[in-house]
């Protein structure tokens, strides 16, 4: 499992997205009680849904995990997760910097990834160019990055997202390396046991 988080604008929707279009991983989608963006589909982007509805499936276990993120509730459907983890498959989570926190206790193997642009002002730049937001959210945005900046020490890697390409093979060689390390390695390993 490999959780991407940054701020808002840190382009992590993009960069997951290559990640499973060019790289075969397996990309759960959120559900979100945030009104969708312009050019956003339900199942695609997200599972948009009712504050009642994310209220249910959060007090009967269906959800990994969740959060309030700037006045919006995000969370991740469990079974689809766990169902792919079975089947061995690489499952990319796309979520903020609390629910990545609350994965890390559940699943310790998870490898956390956050990602963030190469500046302050490159991040401003870029949540003003989608102009999807108005200028209320867009500070709220910012500021919500200021405050997750010392929580980059709980995560494994950072990957700065100048390019695309560019943070999407980072991402790929942190997973080949991740891939590698002996306690994942254990069906190789029985050939050489007594």
């Amino acid at each position: 499992m490999v959780i991407i988080s940054g701020p808002s604008g840190s382009g992590k929707g993009t960069v997951v997205k290559e990640l499973d279009a060019a790289k075969g991983y397996s990309r759960s989608i959120s559900v979100t009680t945030r009104t969708p963006r312009i050019g956003e589909a339900h199942g695609r982007d997200y599972f948009f849904t009712t504050p009642e509805i994310f209220t249910r499936m959060r007090e009967e276990n269906q959800l990994l995990e969740h959060a309030l993120y700037v006045g919006n509730f995000y969370g991740t459907p469990r079974r689809y997760v766990e169902e792919q983890i079975q089947q061995g498959r690489i499952v990319v989570l796309e979520i903020e910097v609390q629910g990545a926190l609350q994965v890390k206790e559940k699943f310790p193997e998870a490898v956390l990834v956050f990602l963030m642009p190469p500046t302050l002002g490159e991040l401003s730049n870029r949540l003003n160019k989608r102009a999807t937001e108005d200028a209320v959210t867009i500070d709220a945005r910012l500021k919500r990055a200021l405050e997750e900046v010392p929580l980059i020490n709980a995560y494994d890697y950072l990957v700065i997202n100048d390019k695309v390409e560019g943070a999407v093979a980072k991402i790929d060689a942190i997973v080949a390396a991740e891939r590698l390390r002996p306690r994942r390695c254990t069906e190789e390993l029985t050939h050489f046991t007594a």
